[in-house]
């Protein structure tokens, strides 16, 4: 009977996971102009609210699904998922580590400042050395270009770090901060379908 129990708890689980890993890819794509060539999603949000609901390993299967997802209609040939999982998890990892430790609100507010300090530093040394290599070589774009973008809204912007550091970095704090604002709102509503899924 326990066999069978956790078998099933085990398969709704990973329905949970599933609908929760659809749904962000879905909202993945749905992208809102911010800044020079960043744009916010909200697609973390489910995987955040899943990680809550079922732990940080769960969370990070949700957001490798998404991201897995995001190949299929890529436009940087995978190079812009993987930076969107590093810094996914940057967040989201820690976030519900604290959340798992400390299961009450106090608990879920100083773990998604913890991920957005963690994801804020990850999506600048991700910017760094990744993405703003890989789009000055895929599009033929001098770097020096894309800090002149920066110069011309930001005049301190005359590097590649103050470039991550001006413009990057205050991006992320907006987009971590956004998407723990609406998860902070809706997860309460939410939970006792997020773990009536896992436990009937």
């Amino acid at each position: 009977m326990k066999e069978n129990t956790r078998r099933i708890l085990s398969v709704r689980e990973m329905t949970t996971i599933a609908i929760l890993a659809a749904i962000a890819a879905i909202l993945f794509m749905i992208e809102i102009p911010v800044v020079l060539f960043y744009k916010l999603d909200l697609s973390t949000l489910p995987v955040l609210l899943g990680a809550f609901a079922m732990g940080p390993w769960q969370g990070t299967l949700i957001l490798l699904v998404k991201s897995a997802l995001g190949l299929f209609h890529s436009t940087s040939q995978g190079v812009g998922e993987l930076a969107d999982f590093i810094m996914g998890f940057a967040m989201i990892f820690p976030a519900a580590l604290v959340y798992q430790k400390m299961k009450k609100r106090k608990g879920a507010i100083i773990g998604m400042i913890l991920g957005t300090v963690v994801a804020t530093v990850a999506a600048v040394l991700s910017n760094l050395y990744i993405m703003i290599p890989f789009y000055s070589t895929a599009y033929g774009m001098p770097i020096e270009a894309i800090i002149g973008m920066g110069q011309e809204l930001i005049p301190a912007v005359n590097s590649e770090l103050k470039f991550v550091m001006l413009i990057t970095a205050p991006f992320n704090i907006l987009k971590w901060v956004v998407i723990s604002i609406v998860t902070g709102l809706i997860y309460k509503p939410l939970s006792p379908l997020l773990h009536g899924a896992m436990k009937r």
